[in-house]
């Protein structure tokens, strides 16, 4: 075998819920150059200061499923009464360059790539779900937002209880502490991955 060669990318799918820090951790590696962050659709509205085509595709509810009926999407889920996705074609090009790609999606968006039977993707695909200390630490950082109302805000942490029972089905869990800690265990974790023979 070439060693030479370019090895295929990483698959990384990372769930856990909101307030964990997962988004921030995969941020962190694609803004060092060492990812893609797969930027989802979604249908709900722009928050201050997100960018269309950054942050997210900003989707209408009728575009969103027009995609899905055309088989444009890699995964898609309904979370908290809005729709999320992940466009196919930006996934399988970077795999196949050879470049890891991040997709922070929710534990149903996680199944769906799970249960996909390319062998691309069960090639590719390197799981971590970041798992807070403790419902009440998690309680606490998301009170902090102040992002919504109180009935949002108890059915967000109802969302979070439900996510953390699925732990277990990913490769590799990540218990999150302080944030240089949760940095250097995520790395870890993506450098050891990036090592794998199913990438060659």
């Amino acid at each position: 075998m070439d060693f030479s060669k370019q090895r295929l990318g990483q698959l990384i799918v990372v769930s856990g819920p909101s307030g964990t820090g997962k988004t921030t951790l995969a941020r962190k590696v694609c803004d060092r150059g060492e990812a893609v962050f797969s930027v989802s659709c979604t249908t709900r509205a722009p928050r201050p200061g997100e960018v269309d085509g950054k942050d997210y595709f900003f989707l209408t509810e009728e575009d969103f499923l027009a995609r899905v009926e055309r088989g444009e999407l890699f995964e898609y889920a309904r979370v908290h009464g809005r729709l999320y996705g992940t466009l196919k074609s930006y996934v399988y090009e970077n795999l196949q360059r050879g470049v890891d790609v991040i997709m922070d999606i929710d534990v149903q968006g996680a199944m769906q790539v799970r249960a996909c039977e390319d062998d691309l993707v069960k090639r590719c695909l390197l799981e971590i779900f970041v798992m807070p200390p403790s419902l009440d630490e998690l309680r606490n950082r998301l009170s902090g937002r102040a992002t919504e109302d109180a009935a949002a805000f108890e059915l967000r942490m109802q969302n979070a209880a439900a996510e953390m029972e699925h732990w277990r089905k990913y490769g590799y869990v990540l218990v999150s502490g302080t944030r240089e800690d949760d940095a250097r265990r995520f790395d870890a974790i993506l450098e050891a991955g990036r090592m794998r023979t199913s990438l060659w």
